[in-house]
């Protein structure tokens, strides 16, 4: 009885393999790659002291800026917190900084490239830190869309609205075809403005921002409004319902906001009587309309500093903002607490953490460039001009 070798097959794996296996990008898209190098433990009790000697050391070379929604081990080594767009406008507002390590996402860390020099390079601790709503918005499934619009015949009466929650190639495509981008704080501005210049929105990626946009502050209906499925003929929609559309919402939405329902303010309402719901506009339509304020997360944070003390405050955005918030504001005696029982974290925000950012800052106090995020100089221009498109709404 003879046993059979097993034979040596000549097997290359595929581009998506390596990529499920983290040993290669995508560059089309927000996921990411591997980190070169060894990490230390999270629990590694020198990670902190290590983080201080080599930003140090970098002293204004670098500037650090951090995201709400990063977690405090993170927060604590940002030179400036805020939103996407506010940090991007931090790092143009540096321009001798010659690196801006972005402790973000990546459509984050594209945006503070598109708006800096030449000369300042933009690092990403972790490239793996994309955004799920920015990938559910890719190049090809967008111009795809504008060729249904074309065949619709109405293409000509359509203004492209881009969330700043996009790639930079769809900012790119939204400043080719006329349109501009918008943060959750303008929104209402940049509709009020597309609607000025032509007859309908396509509104990109987020359909719930434009949806309680629309609906809630410019007074539309829900009829107004259709959503563009990219994954369907058509957009799923018949050109007659397109023609119909003042706003044609992306099929996109936010996986942390998202997951808030009218289930999550009705049971908070039982739980604690005279809460205040305060939620972020990325949420359902019915979770906006059954909540008492509205907003962006600058917005929420300014609500929860100018609120009286005792007050009772439910919010409905990213846990690490809201459990940062609630140890702000405990010696106010204001309770805050989040809107939904289960915990939710942005989980491609998280990815940028201690290790990483450790990584990050050695490697370019050794004089070692990392993780860099660079915009081609086409989708720049293009992407820059739908940028400053917003930066002049009235």
């Amino acid at each position: 009885m003879t046993t059979a070798q097993p034979q040596e097959l000549d097997v290359q794996p595929t581009p998506l393999a390596l990529l499920l296996l983290g040993r290669e990008a995508d560059p089309r898209s927000e996921r990411g790659v591997e980190c070169p190098g060894d990490l230390p433990s999270p629990s590694d009790p020198d990670l902190v002291a290590r983080a201080r000697a080599a930003k140090e050391k970098l002293g204004d070379k670098v500037f650090v800026l951090g995201h709400h929604y990063q977690r405090d081990e993170v927060i604590q080594f940002a030179d400036v917190t805020g939103d996407s767009f506010k940090l991007a406008r931090d790092a143009a507002a540096r321009p001798d900084a010659e690196y801006i390590v972005f402790c973000g996402v990546h459509f984050m860390a594209e945006s503070a490239d598109i708006l800096t020099s030449d000369d300042q390079k933009v690092v990403l601790p972790d490239l793996a830190a994309g955004c799920s709503m920015a990938d559910m918005a890719t190049a090809e499934q967008v111009a795809e869309c504008w060729d249904v619009l074309t065949e619709a015949g109405i293409a000509e009466q359509v203004v492209p609205v881009s969330y700043m929650n996009s790639s930079a190639d769809i900012k790119a495509f939204t400043g080719k075809h006329g349109g501009t981008i918008c943060t959750s704080s303008n929104a209402e501005r940049a509709l009020n403005w597309a609607f000025e210049q032509g007859e309908k929105v396509l509104f990109l990626p987020d359909q719930h921002l434009g949806r309680n946009t629309a609906v809630r502050d410019l007074g539309m209906s829900l009829e107004d409004c259709v959503v563009y499925n990219p994954h369907r003929p058509n957009g799923g929609l018949t050109t007659e319902e397109l023609r119909a559309a003042k706003m044609i919402l992306w099929r996109g939405h936010c996986s942390v906001h998202g997951r808030f329902s009218l289930d999550s303010v009705n049971d908070v309402r039982a739980r604690i009587p005279g809460v205040n719901v305060l939620v972020h506009p990325e949420c359902k339509h019915e979770v906006v309309a059954a909540a008492d304020y509205v907003g962006s997360t600058e917005y929420i944070i300014k609500a929860l500093e100018a609120a009286p003390a005792g007050s009772k405050w439910a919010i409905g955005t990213e846990l690490n903002l809201v459990r940062r918030l609630a140890n702000r504001f405990a010696a106010e005696d204001k309770e805050i607490v989040f809107l939904d029982k289960t915990v939710c974290f942005c989980s491609t925000m998280n990815r940028i953490d201690l290790p990483h950012l450790v990584w990050a800052l050695e490697s370019l106090a050794e004089g070692t460039l990392v993780n860099r995020i660079e915009v081609d100089k086409e989708t720049e221009a293009f992407a820059k001009l739908a940028l400053e498109r917003m930066l002049a709404l009235p």
